[in-house]
This record gives structure tokens, C-alpha cells and sequence, in this order.
């Protein structure tokens, strides 16, 4: 999941993106609201996370904005503005939750999982394709019912392709959903991850097959 942490803390930020990128997620961060609008144009975001107290501005015009154009990607604000009525404007602008400073990361990653899982966001809560089964809550995977090691990042590439099990997933929508905009991707980095995983499933007896489709991405199948 690819998220957009937005905090003028570089020391705070630092060690959110670096808590959640441990948990599998791929994080960018910026720390003003003119940023945001610059990155919103070239990444379609899973879930941002927001403070309200920026340089040049106040966070709720961010989510007025966004709400304004329809677009409703998920919201959680992290502020250390925690009265009532703080959390109140904040949730009637139009943000998912409300998280306020200072926080346990453990809380943070389970608020951002939670959102993630709502109706129409990204996140289910058990996919399964053949004898693989994959709890997204848990960031568990398992292969006829046996616990199978993976990397954050094998993770989150079998989630991606286990959401569209049987459809291929873009190259492009692949590599946007894994990898940050500080993340130093060869260009051949993706197929890496691919044959990686490949191994792990071969190895753990797993009936499903990731199929590259030349060209255009990847597919996992289902067995006939």
C-alpha cells in the first residue's frame, strides 16, 4: 500500500515512515500542503496521513479540497490538537479518523489497516487463491495452512496480485503500490521481487501460478 505522510516534523516523520515501512507499507512525506497538490498529480495514494499545523497552511483546506473533488481517499489526522472540538471539525471536514500526538506507532499501523479494510478502500481482510491463504490484518501468509516466511515486500507484491487474482496487474500499478519516491528502484527490481516470490510459493508447495505477461505486468492464477 502505497501512503503519503504530510508533517512539517522531520525528526516525528522520519520515524513514522520508517515504523510503517517496516510493516510492509510504502511511505512518501512531505511537509507543506503545496507539496501535496505537486504529488497528488503524479501518485494515486491508498491513505494519507495529515497534520493539521503546516507551514503554509491549515490541514482541513487540504481534505475541504479533496472532498470538494470527489476525491475520497482515506484521511487519518495526526495532530497534537486533541480538544473535542478539534476532533470534531476535523472528522466533519471530511477525514476518516483522528489520531492525536503523541501516539504508539502499533496504534498508528493499526488505525491505518483499519481504514484500509472499510468498504471500497484497499484492503480486505482474508484473500485467498488456491492452498494460499494471506490475513491482511496479520501480515500472515499461509500455504496449506502452514506459516510461510516472506520479506515486507514479497508481502505486499502477492497482496497486490491475490486482489486481482485471475486480471493482470499492471507494471506501473505494481511498482507505484511497492516502491516510495526515496526508494532507489533498478529497473529491473520488480522482476526481482517477482522471481523471489516465485521461489517462495514453489518451495512452500503453493498451487497458484504468477504468470508474466510480457509487456503489460503480471497475473497470479488459480489452478484449473
Amino acid at each position: 500500500m502505497r501512503l503519503l505522510l504530510i508533517e512539517d516534523n522531520a525528526r516525528l516523520a522520519t520515524l513514522i515512515r520508517d515504523g510503517l515501512q517496516v510493516q510492509g507499507f510504502a511511505v512518501d512525506w512531505c511537509d507543506n500542503l503545496k507539496k501535496v497538490e505537486l504529488l497528488q498529480q503524479l501518485v494515486q495514494y491508498d491513505l494519507l496521513l495529515l497534520d493539521l499545523g503546516l507551514p503554509d497552511g491549515n490541514g482541513l483546506s487540504l481534505i475541504y479540497a479533496m472532498r470538494r473533488r470527489k476525491d475520497m481517499t482515506p484521511i487519518l489526522i495526526i495532530t497534537a490538537r486533541g480538544e473535542l472540538d478539534d476532533r470534531v471539525a476535523g472528522l466533519d471536514a471530511g477525514a476518516d479518523d483522528y489520531l492525536c500526538k503523541p501516539f504508539q506507532l502499533p496504534e498508528l499501523v493499526s488505525r491505518c489497516r483499519a481504514l484500509l479494510r472499510r468498504p471500497g478502500a484497499s484492503l480486505g481482510t482474508i484473500l485467498c487463491a488456491g492452498n494460499v491463504l494471506f490475513d491482511s490484518a496479520e501480515r500472515t501468509l499461509l500455504v496449506s495452512d502452514y506459516p510461510v516466511d516472506a520479506t515486507p515486500r514479497e508481502i505486499d507484491l502477492l497482496e497486490h496480485l491475490l486482489r486481482h487474482v485471475g486480471h493482470v496487474v499492471p507494471r506501473s500499478m505494481l511498482e507505484n503500490a511497492l516502491y516510495s519516491m526515496e526508494d532507489e528502484v533498478t529497473p529491473n527490481a520488480l522482476e526481482a521481487s517477482v522471481s523471489r516470490l516465485r521461489k517462495r510459493l514453489k518451495i512452500a508447495a503453493a498451487n497458484v501460478q504468477i504468470r508474466t505477461i510480457h509487456g503489460i505486468g503480471y497475473a497470479l492464477f488459480e489452478p484449473r
